[in-house]
């Protein structure tokens, strides 16, 4: 996958932003939540995401994937290029991240509680 590809991948999900971060970190987040970074200073250029430990298991026994630096005790795997994995299966993995993240990712509570309708006022 190169990066354009990915790049359009992370935006086309909802709800999705890029930031850049930590001098070369293009970090997609979900709702303030980052689900993958791409470094863009690195050639070749580096993916990281997050994964359950099931396949997180299964990606490091892969050559070119390994836990990623500082996050990989969470289950975060990087990617030493974009040519790692098939395609298909870094739009799988970017898919699933994404979802683990976006699920933790919600709106804090006092927002909740704003747009719940007809909610009846407590009396004391």
């Amino acid at each position: 996958m190169n990066f354009d590809a990915l790049r359009t991948l992370c935006l086309s999900l909802p709800h999705a932003t890029e930031s850049l971060q930590w001098e070369d970190e293009l970090c997609f987040k979900v709702r303030g939540k980052i689900f993958a970074m791409v470094s863009l200073g690195s050639i070749p250029q580096r993916l990281i995401f997050k994964c359950d430990p099931e396949e997180f298991a299964e990606l490091i026994e892969r050559e070119g994937a390994v836990p990623a630096p500082y996050v990989g005790r969470y289950k975060w795997v990087m990617l030493e290029s974009l040519e790692v994995l098939p395609s298909s299966e870094i739009e799988t993995c970017v898919r699933k991240s994404y979802a683990m993240v976006a699920e933790k990712a919600k709106l804090p509570r006092s927002k909740t509680r704003r747009m719940k309708p007809n909610r009846k006022p407590r009396h004391s």
